[in-house]
């Protein structure tokens, strides 16, 4: 169901574009601990999975392929541990709808048809609800407990929010000490405890120290990613966000109707049931539903906000369900024949959608249009250098000769590439439209194409309107791929 369409698929949004991009030049460059983009420092997330796009590019010599193979592993995994957990909890009826249930739901398909981080993130996850669940309700069971550790360190090296199943510790403490039925109490055991840190911290050593022992050698370069990774794109995102910024309710109001169907149509039924169970002091309840209201709260509380981030959540509202959904059915149907044929016939039409949507939307969207345009581009320019103003991620992937950029986030770019193309008269630059007749002669530039939402222009140091001064950019990258995609 995932896989469905593998290999026609096209990265075709910024971060699927920036992450293969990130992973294809830790091959050409060698620099796995700190990522590059195109000859830059790139410091807005751990380098875990741009490591395991680059595995699965060796493997596979298909980079348009590997970058969703993080996410097929992520969904694989995530389909077994539910049937597990499902199985071991409630029974094999239960589990097996769990696994249904999680390839029912729109935001499987949202998340795991991609090549984002938070489909791998997924991944870590799962194992480490597994294994808290292994060790709390069905313990003790240290080594499941470990494996949890490992998986969240791992987790935090791939997205800094991949601790989040440690969570699932507050409503456990609650249900030990207040007697619930099913949960496994471990007294006298703190050593125990205390070795998942170290096992957690074991994990993400695997990036840090190499990171840690870079930075002392003491590049300038180094030590700021090492302060923006830390610190900047972990507590300082959540504490204040400075893209994607949403209220509070954002979540309730316009994620679950959408992503969490067809569960949030379950929900007037399904929540007086969790309160029975919750009144008849049922510990698998409080602590996996007591875990999603506690992820759905923390990513509330930041200022920063996107749909994806709460599908953490979803595994384990999956498992609430599942035990509940023959209640429904009966509740729903009983005595219906009619109702029952309805209800198999939507079943099926609704998993068949999604297989054919696997197929149907690659197609829809063809290739990319940056991979067109840069094309273009290197042809009408003879494969010159070429100098990226307000660029994309895309223009960088798909380049087919080599470029400059003055840094990624450079607001004085415009104007850098004027003095740069008086001082190297045969190269070309990129501009957007919209900045185009401040520094160049419209009537010179070359339209070559429309992408990331803005039309794009080729100029040569001919079409330079002389308006624009700029002092010597203080960084200038040069790069050029090895193999062009």
């Amino acid at each position: 169901m995932v896989g469905a369409g593998l290999g026609w698929r096209q990265p075709m949004n910024v971060d699927e574009e920036r992450f293969l991009g990130v992973a294809l030049e830790m091959l050409q460059n060698g620099s796995w601990f700190i990522p590059h983009r195109a000859g830059e420092i790139y410091a807005d997330k751990p380098p875990l999975f741009m490591w395991a796009v680059a595995l699965f590019i060796q493997l596979t010599h298909l980079p348009k392929v590997a970058l969703y193979l993080p996410a097929l592993l992520a969904s694989a995994v995530t389909t077994v541990c539910l049937y597990d957990l499902g199985r071991r909890l409630w029974g094999r009826r239960v589990g097996v709808i769990a696994a249904l249930l999680f390839l029912a739901t729109y935001q499987t398909y949202s998340i795991l048809r991609t090549g984002q981080i938070d489909g791998f993130l997924a991944l870590w996850t799962i194992l480490g609800i597994y294994g808290l669940c292994r060790h709390l309700l069905l313990g003790p069971a240290w080594r499941w407990y470990y494996v949890a550790c490992a998986a969240m360190g791992l987790g935090i090296i791939s997205k800094g929010v991949g601790f989040l199943p440690v969570l699932m510790l507050i409503p456990y403490v609650y249900a030990v000490r207040k007697g619930w039925n099913g949960v496994v109490s471990m007294p006298g055991e703190a050593g125990r405890w205390w070795l998942g840190l170290a096992v957690a911290l074991a994990a993400i050593a695997l990036w840090l120290v190499p990171l840690l022992v870079i930075v002392a050698q003491g590049s300038p370069d180094s030590l700021a990613y090492a302060e923006e990774i830390l610190l900047k794109q972990t507590a300082g995102r959540y504490a204040n966000a400075w893209e994607h910024r949403e209220p509070f309710w954002y979540f309730l109001v316009q994620v679950i109707p959408k992503y969490w169907l067809p569960i949030f149509f379950m929900l007037p039924w399904l929540v007086p049931a969790w309160r029975r169970q919750l009144l008849k002091h049922d510990a698998r309840v409080l602590l996996l539903l007591g875990w999603v209201l506690l992820v759905l709260l923390f990513f509330s509380l930041s200022s920063g906000k996107r749909k994806l981030y709460i599908f953490p959540a979803l595994p384990a509202l999956i498992l609430l369900v599942a035990p509940l959904l023959p209640w429904m059915l009966r509740r729903w149907f009983l005595g219906r024949a009619r109702g029952k044929v309805v209800f198999t016939v939507l079943t099926a039409l609704w998993l068949g959608a999604w297989f054919a949507r696997g197929f149907i939307e690659p197609h829809r969207e063809g290739i990319n249009p940056h991979e067109t345009l840069m094309r273009d581009v290197a042809r009408l320019s003879g494969n010159a250098e070429l100098v990226l103003v307000g660029w994309r991620e895309g223009h960088w992937v798909f380049a087919q000769q080599p470029i400059v950029h003055f840094g990624f986030y450079n607001g004085h770019s415009l104007e850098q590439s004027a003095l740069w193309l008086r001082s190297h008269p045969q190269a070309y630059a990129l501009v957007p439209a919209r900045d185009l007749a401040r520094c160049y002669d419209p009537q010179k530039a070359r339209r070559v194409g429309a992408t990331s939402r803005a039309e794009w222009f080729l100029v040569g140091a001919d079409a330079d309107n002389q308006r624009c001064q700029s002092p010597v950019p203080e960084k200038v990258y040069s790069f050029a791929w090895k193999q062009p995609l």
